[in-house]
């Protein structure tokens, strides 16, 4: 392992590792009650993006959602099977279709949310209000300054 450069933190004590680890440690608590409700992490992130952006389509999504196009038509595929979307003809372009959640998938939906609620209790309780408070507004600054960085020309 290389030694840091001068000013810079150690990598394990980095904010971006940190997130990660946050990331993969929420993934790891959300995953097994998500699954025994018969939803993925992955399908809660589609159904939760069509309830934020109805009407979204497939490329879009699978921006949103940070997997390729192709994850994205076999995520939908299977949600379209069980019945939780559907693909709707796009009002002006007649070749795109649009995705949207059914009664059925938001009703499976709340259920997923039950459960996505009450693990944010808990990150809230934990932290207690103000902290919870400050790194929920850090987070969103990070979100909103990262697009501004572009990567070294080496």
């Amino acid at each position: 392992m290389t030694k840091p450069e001068s000013g810079e933190t150690d990598p394990v004590d980095r904010v971006t590792w940190a997130l990660r680890r946050a990331d993969l440690a929420l993934q790891a608590v959300k995953e097994p009650p998500l699954r025994a409700i018969g939803l993925s992490g992955s399908h809660y992130a589609v159904l939760m993006s069509l309830r934020t952006t109805p009407g979204i389509i497939g490329a879009e999504l699978a921006r949103l959602v940070g997997v390729t196009p192709q994850a994205v038509a076999l995520l939908t595929a299977k949600l379209m099977e069980r019945g939780l979307i559907e693909r709707r003809p796009h009002p002006r372009h007649r070749n795109v279709q649009e995705l949207h959640l059914t009664e059925v998938g938001e009703a499976e939906l709340e259920k997923a949310e039950r459960i996505i609620r009450d693990v944010e209790r808990h990150v809230r309780e934990s932290l207690g209000p103000q902290r919870y408070g400050q790194l929920r507004k850090l987070l969103g600054e990070v979100i909103d300054e990262l697009p501004n960085w572009s990567a070294p020309k080496d």
